[in-house]
């Protein structure tokens, strides 16, 4: 990701910060490429653990073409999905952690790599984010999946 795609990507994203300007300036310079942002503003993110997330994403490509940002941390223990604000206060799923108003995240730099988290899906900076209901479906189909194929090795190792 470079050029203006870049730049719209840095633009919404530093557009939530208290001061835009300084934090894109922070951002552009800091050697670990990524900046503290708060949740609940233009997005709220739903994290989920990786061994959901992934199974998660891969049903959403499937899906929809257009997907909203989503993170991984490096350790692939944990994935963010950008959501509508106001997610986070009707979520009613446990095992999800929700980032909403009052809480920030680390957000790496857009088509740079940083050491502790990385964009499987890069912002656009058009402001597309994941619909909260389809990412409830798409869950859902993810975990169905997983109970059946451990079903599967159980019954054929017994």
């Amino acid at each position: 990701m470079t050029g203006p795609e870049t730049k719209a990507a840095v633009d919404w994203l530093t557009s939530v910060a208290p001061d835009p300007s300084a934090c894109r300036w922070e951002w552009e310079r800091n050697p670990r490429g990524v900046a503290l942002l708060p949740a609940g503003r233009r997005w709220d993110v739903l994290i989920l653990p990786g061994e959901l997330g992934y199974p998660t994403l891969d049903v959403l490509t499937r899906l929809i073409d257009r997907l909203g940002p989503v993170l991984a941390d490096f350790g692939e223990s944990r994935m963010g999905f950008f959501v509508e604000p106001g997610t986070v206060s009707r979520w009613v799923g446990t095992g999800i952690r929700g980032c909403g108003p009052g809480t920030w995240i680390v957000v790496p730099y857009p088509g740079r790599a940083t050491g502790r988290v990385r964009w499987l899906i890069p912002p656009d900076g058009s402001g597309t984010l994941t619909d909260a209901g389809l990412l409830e479906l798409a869950m859902h189909e993810a975990a169905g999946a997983a109970a059946r194929d451990a079903r599967q090795e159980r019954d054929t190792e017994g």
